[in-house]
This record gives C-alpha cells, structure tokens and sequence, in this order.
C-alpha cells in the first residue's frame, strides 16, 4: 500500500513537471518563431555585406583607414556570445568547449582579452585564465540597437588604438531546429577573397573619396555583422530550448505511463491476494 501511494505521489510529480515543460516549450515556439523571421529576413543583408566590404577594400589602400590594417597577431579580441538561461540542451557545453580550445591555442602565443555576452559565458570563465574586458549577464535577449552600439564601438575603438590586433567571435549560427553550429569568425581585420588578393591595388577615382567611404562604409560593416552573430545566436537558443522541452515532455509522458504500468501491476496483485485469501477462508469454512 506504500509503495502505491508513492507511485501516485510520483505520477503527479511528472504530470506537473510535464505541464510546465509543455508551457515552456509554448513560449519558446512564439519566441523562435521571431528570431526565425528576423534571421531569414537579415541574412540576404549581412551575408552580401562582407562580399561588398571585401571588394570595395581591394581596391582600397590599406593605410586609408586603421580598421583595414592587418597586424601580426600578438593581442587578440574575443567575444563570446552565449545565452543567459539554461534548458536549452548541450547549446551552450559545446559552444563553450569549442570557444575554449580555440582560447587556449591563441593564448599559446598572443594575449587575448575576452568581452563575455551571457550568464554562461560569464559563469564558465569565472574561474579561467582569461583576462575579460567586460561582462554582460542577465539581459542579453533583450538587447537593444543602443546596446549593440556600445558593443561595437568598444570592438572598433580597442582595434583603433591597437589595443587588439584581431578580433574574433565565439557563437552559435542558426543552421536549423535540429543543428545550431558554435562557430567562430573573425570580424577584424577585413579579410580579401583569394581572387581579389591576387589583384593588385588599382587606381579608382572614388566618390565621395575613397578615405571617406573608408569610414563610413566599416564602421558599419562591424556593427552589422555583431548584430548578425547576435540574432542568430538568439535564434539557435530558441530552437535549442523549443527542442529541449519538447523532449522533456515527451519522456515525462513514457515516464507516467511507466509509473501508471507498475501501479496497476501493483493494485491488480494487491486485487488477486485478495481474492486469494477470500477463497481460502471460504475453502476453510466448508
């Protein structure tokens, strides 16, 4: 009797757990349905965007503005873009595992200064080796246009007065539901196309000056790829997290029916001892 009791006590465990697992699964759905929408409609935008920047800047002379200039690597800028909750599955495990083997060869040889976007983030290099620059935690889904600003004019500015001779970023890339991608990329200096490096610098009379476009034109090549890097890393935590809780819920439900199964195997044994016992005083009776 028991051990029925507890059984019960644990089916209605799950079923609330399954309930909260399927509301959560709910709201991650409208959720991603969003950062799905504002990926797809981006991506024509900042994936032509290098394109544009990597053959303007061929043409251009390096020396016009300090963002082209290509330095050996002795400092290295990483940002690492994460998710601040968990229950998204190994989202974030593997993109930190990735991230930090990628550290560990670069600190081999340079110094690198890490801006950490994410509780996770913050958390996993909490206790590392890893000088951080800066630390945002507990509100990176709701970044806003004026917070990604600031992001990327602490990128441009910590290249500018050579306080970096790279700068990378550690992220998640939307590939589908099923397969978010840790990806790293390199933002700065602006990488050519092996095609348009075997070129040499050609004489373009620019309009309004090639300076000018120069400092107009990157500025924004950066910001616009942070933002990319961003929306498809809140679009990779929305897919992981709608899957997560899809699966909880599934498994509470095998879970109950498990428990429901061992319950009635439980009750129908109790039933025929029962009856047993009944039949034997009769029996005895008689």
């Amino acid at each position: 009797m028991t051990q029925l009791i507890e059984l019960r006590r644990r089916v209605k465990s799950v079923k609330n757990t399954q309930q909260i697992t399927r509301a959560m699964k709910t709201v991650s759905s409208a959720k991603f349905k969003k950062a799905q929408r504002d990926v797809f409609e981006g991506r024509p935008y900042w994936h032509t965007y290098p394109e544009l920047i990597s053959s303007v800047t061929s043409h251009l002379k390096r020396s016009l503005h300090p963002l082209l200039e290509k330095r050996a690597e002795q400092r290295v800028f990483v940002l690492v873009l994460t998710s601040d909750k968990g229950l998204a599955g190994a989202l974030n495990s593997n993109l930190l595992e990735k991230g930090f083997r990628f550290l560990e060869e670069k600190a081999k040889e340079c110094r690198v200064k890490l801006v950490l976007l994410g509780k996770k983030a913050v958390v996993f290099f909490n206790n590392k080796d890893f000088e951080v620059m800066k630390r945002y935690s507990g509100n990176v889904q709701k970044f806003t246009e004026q917070d990604l600003e600031e992001i990327t004019d602490s990128v441009v500015r910590e290249y500018l007065f050579a306080g970096s001779d790279s700068v990378y970023i550690v992220y998640n890339e939307f590939k589908s539901i099923l397969r978010p991608k840790p990806s790293i990329t390199k933002i700065l200096p602006v990488e050519l196309s092996e095609d348009e490096e075997k070129h040499p610098e050609m004489s373009y009379d620019w309009e309004p000056g090639g300076e000018k476009l120069a400092k107009t034109l990157l500025p924004l090549y950066v910001k616009s790829q942070i933002r990319h890097f961003y929306f498809e890393s809140i679009a990779s935590e929305h897919a992981a997290r709608m899957m997560a809780m899809e699966n909880a819920t599934k498994n509470a439900q095998d879970l109950i029916k498990d428990l429901t199964l061992r319950m009635n195997k439980i009750r129908q044994s109790s039933i025929t001892r029962e009856l047993l016992e009944i039949i034997s005083a009769v029996d005895a009776l008689k």
